[in-house]
């Protein structure tokens, strides 16, 4: 009985590292984070205007934001090996001699 070896991977394919998609969503909910901070500094500077409700909406609503997409995979990763197999019609090499 024949043993099946493994099927090369091509390495451009591989999955981001654990760390660099932390960083990746950290990154991401600290800008929105700032977004919203900024948005209630502009609320409060442009009390009795009518777009200080448009600031005020979006710093109550853009936590929510940032906690969704710093929690979903939203990377366009394709998150596993592609297999590749140069010449499908290539065969396996054939045992030697019997001694």
């Amino acid at each position: 009985m024949a043993r099946r070896e493994p099927e090369a991977v091509r390495i451009t394919t591989a999955t981001r590292s654990h760390h660099a998609d932390i960083a990746i969503r950290q990154r991401r909910y600290l800008i929105s984070m700032g977004i919203r901070t900024l948005c209630f500094v502009l609320a409060i500077v442009s009390i009795g205007h009518w777009f200080m409700w448009i600031f005020i909406a979006g710093s109550f609503l853009l936590p929510y934001v940032a906690v969704v997409l710093a929690n979903a995979g939203v990377s366009p990763d394709p998150g596993g090996p592609e297999y590749f197999d140069p010449d499908p019609e290539r065969r396996a090499l054939e045992s030697g001699p019997d001694t």
